[in-house]
């Protein structure tokens, strides 16, 4: 088969989820299957930086279609316009893949289009204006005009029927993974104290790890820590919030200085690639009491560092966590505070959290999602 990944997600000098979902798949399919034709494809708008990222991930195995054109122009022009992708790639291919939501007018071939979650829906409040407004216009054509949709676990699957029942019998489950490479318990110890010093860290400290923003729930499990620390006094960890900054987190922000724990909430820059294996493992726990998630790739990252988990019982979480964490309720700061002190007083109960985390991430690999996925073009390429 010839198949096209539209490598918008893996372009951006900061890389979110889905991109490293798509990076982890991409790369898995190019390495069990490579019998197939791969190839990224994106536009460039003039940037060689952008190339050479993508070029990157890419390797041997996958090769790079570009286009000069502005990505951003003519992803607002087809949002309005039928605009054919195929004038710029994919005219030969046999599957075209795009990974974030939004299949384009005019694609040659069969068409796949990965639906993460549906937060815009549920949680609209929580959504970024411009992504929003880009979903309403365009998830409903995209999901369309796919031949296949796929999404990460059972409970998106549920709601995406929920507010799209039409497209049900056209959902495919397909897990995401954990790179057990980059996320393992630390093999270079030394590491943890430098990556500790260059995010001013001192001292133990629990650890969250993704984008600030109201969907994380980051407000409650501030709420949560301050009545933490009071009853742990000062031997209490700190509590990191390590990722890019979000949208609509002022609230997130002015509730540390509220609660007075500025010298005690710790927001560190945007964390690169090669330190957060260091950065997790050093954490006395990972919290994660999130509203809402697709899949819920931070806390299967963390058991697989052998970091015991804080995780709510919320969405997909208890999918990805199973019973290898503490579970709280995400909209009790009561609940999360609860957690905090279990795991910080009970060393007993890290040590088998961490050990059956581990064992249980084993089981979410990038090889398992890419064969699946790979049934999946077959499925499209039999029909």
């Amino acid at each position: 088969m010839r198949i096209t990944f539209d490598a918008v997600p893996i372009c951006s000098d900061k890389i979110t989820g889905i991109g490293w979902c798509e990076v982890g798949q991409t790369q898995a399919l190019a390495e069990s299957f490579p019998e197939n034709y791969y190839e990224y494809s994106f536009f460039t708008s003039g940037d060689a930086e952008r190339v050479k990222r993508v070029k990157k991930f890419a390797g041997k195995s996958i090769k790079l279609n570009t286009s000069g054109f502005s990505g951003y122009l003519y992803r607002a022009a087809s949002t309005f316009l039928p605009v054919p992708y195929s004038f710029f790639f994919g005219r030969k291919s046999d599957i075209t893949h795009f990974f974030n939501y939004i299949v384009p007018p005019f694609v040659r071939g069969k068409k796949v289009v990965t639906v993460h979650d549906m937060v815009y829906k549920a949680f609209p409040e929580t959504v970024r204006g411009r992504t929003r407004f880009m979903l309403e216009m365009g998830l409903k054509r995209s999901m369309k005009r796919a031949d296949i949709i796929v999404t990460d676990s059972e409970f998106s699957k549920s709601e995406i029927v929920k507010y799209f029942p039409q497209h049900e019998g056209k959902i495919r489950v397909v897990p995401c993974g954990v790179d057990l490479e980059r996320f393992r318990p630390c093999e270079t110890p030394e590491r943890i104290p430098e990556v500790k010093k260059s995010l001013e860290i001192e001292g133990d400290y629990f650890l969250y790890l993704g984008t600030i923003e109201p969907r994380k729930n980051l407000e409650r499990l501030i709420t949560a820590y301050a009545a933490f620390a009071k009853k742990a006094g000062e031997k209490a960890p700190k509590l990191v919030l390590a990722g890019g900054k979000g949208w609509l987190d002022h609230g997130i922000y002015s509730r540390v200085e509220k609660l007075g724990l500025t010298d005690r909430v710790i927001f560190t820059k945007y964390v690169p690639s090669e330190d957060m294996n260091p950065l997790m493992c050093g954490a006395l726990a990972f919290v994660f009491p999130s509203l809402y998630e697709g899949f819920g790739m931070p806390p299967l990252e963390a058991m697989a560092c052998g970091v015991p988990v804080l995780a709510s019982g919320e969405a997909s979480l208890p999918e990805v966590t199973g019973d290898c964490a503490v579970i709280c309720d995400a909209y009790d700061p009561k609940s999360i505070a609860g957690g905090l002190y279990r795991l910080w007083s009970d060393e007993a109960l890290r040590r088998e959290l961490s050990r059956k985390g581990i064992e249980r991430a084993k089981g979410f690999t990038w090889k398992r999602s890419a064969e699946m996925l790979m049934e999946v073009y077959r499925e499209l390429k039999n029909e």
